[in-house]
């Protein structure tokens, strides 16, 4: 229709020109008939010219040539320049740059590493430089030699994790000990314990609750401290290794050994009363043995007074016996001289000790002759013993 410019502005068979026979200045393709008003802008552009230039910018960007209408030798889209021997060769170095990358790892010297060829065990590999072709080949890398710690009874592991244990003379301890470990074999450590930190939890739990329960309080509390863990350490490598577990314990640290805290006042005063008793039986075990020593001591003195007192009066007796026997014996031969000499000798030992004076050939009847004095000596001495004189 004559003057009709379509949807978009244009003629029905006119090509767009006025009744004139000219096309008007602003009828242009996208504007509305009879061209552009004073004032308004440019218009938006159309879809085609949108999607040329998309295709364009994606020539370019693969690689193509731009300033095309995306119908050259490469076909639509102009996408040929990728399908090219430069751009094969160079998908083909990237793609094995990737490959190689995922391929290789490095082991630390802490570290070892597990290789799986299919998701199956191949081996074991030590600290460096090594290769594990992917997809075929992967590597776990662990931590074999870093030490590793567990804690329990202190409540990490949560409420169940409260450390209090019963003794066998029914008492209850809260005890919290560390158990320090590594990887022995790293294979096993991956692949035979599901959760490693949780077995050995359980696992030290457990043989840490049957050593308590064969043991008394007091030497838990005090002495056998070392001990207990030497035996912990012991029972949890025994069922780690019948687990095939892979993990070697290294030590023990028994940190706390103390009663509830709910009771410890009472406790420690416990304590401090049997810590007394102890003082005081072993003081009076120390005044009986004083004692005691000293008693026997004395009754073996007079046990040896008594043998040597014996002995002496043997002695003695079996003496005079052999004197008189030889006594005798002269006697036998000489009687008169050996009686003499008897009476001699005992008249010696009855007056050898008195104050006596012996008058021998004093003329006169009955000693006339003799001057009497007074014994003012023997006056004397009772005077002088009772402090006085006269």
């Amino acid at each position: 229709m004559a003057g009709s410019g379509g949807p978009w502005g244009g003629n029905g068979g006119s090509g767009g020109d006025d009744r004139n026979g000219q096309r008007p200045e602003g009828d242009r393709p996208g504007q509305r008939p009879g061209g552009r008003r004073p004032g308004e802008g440019p218009q938006m552009p159309e879809i085609d010219e949108l999607m040329k230039k998309g295709q364009e910018h994606l020539r370019v960007l693969m690689g193509g040539r731009g300033g095309g209408n995306g119908r050259g030798p490469a076909g639509a889209g102009g996408l040929g320049p990728m399908f090219s021997k430069q751009g094969i060769a160079l998908g083909v170095i990237v793609a094995l740059g990737v490959w190689v990358w995922s391929s290789a790892y490095s082991v630390k010297p802490e570290e070892q590493a597990v290789t799986l060829m299919l998701g199956k065990f191949s081996g074991v590999t030590e600290e460096g430089l090594h290769f594990a072709p992917w997809p075929v080949m992967t590597a776990e890398i662990v931590e074999a030699r870093k030490q590793r710690t567990t804690d329990i009874g202190n409540g990490v592991a949560g409420e169940l994790d409260n450390g209090l244990m019963l003794t066998r003379d029914q008492n209850i301890v809260d005890i919290e000990f560390q158990v320090v470990w590594n990887i022995a074999d790293p294979s096993k450590f991956l692949f035979n314990l599901a959760d490693p930190e949780d077995t050995i939890r359980a696992v030290s739990e457990s043989a840490m609750r049957d050593i308590i329960a064969r043991s008394e309080l007091s030497p838990v509390l005090n002495r056998d401290r070392g001990v207990i863990a030497a035996e912990v350490t012991s029972a949890i490598q025994g069922t780690l290794n019948s687990y095939d577990a892979g993990i070697n314990v290294i030590r023990v640290n028994f940190d706390k050994a103390d009663p509830p805290r709910e009771v410890i006042d009472s406790f420690r005063k416990v304590q401090a009363a049997q810590q007394e008793r102890d003082r005081l039986e072993k003081e009076a075990d120390a005044y009986a043995n004083t004692i005691g020593a000293a008693s026997r001591g004395q009754a073996a003195q007079l046990l040896e007074d008594a043998r040597g007192y014996q002995a002496q009066v043997v002695n003695n007796a079996e003496g005079e016996a052999s004197r008189f026997s030889s006594i005798y014996a002269e006697y036998i031969k000489a009687p008169e001289v050996t009686r003499k000499r008897m009476y001699l000798e005992t008249m010696e030992k009855v007056l050898g000790g008195m104050n006596k004076v012996i008058l021998d050939g004093v003329s006169g009847e009955n000693g006339q002759g003799v001057l009497p004095y007074l014994p003012l000596e023997g006056l004397a001495k009772p005077a002088t013993a009772t402090g006085g004189s006269n």
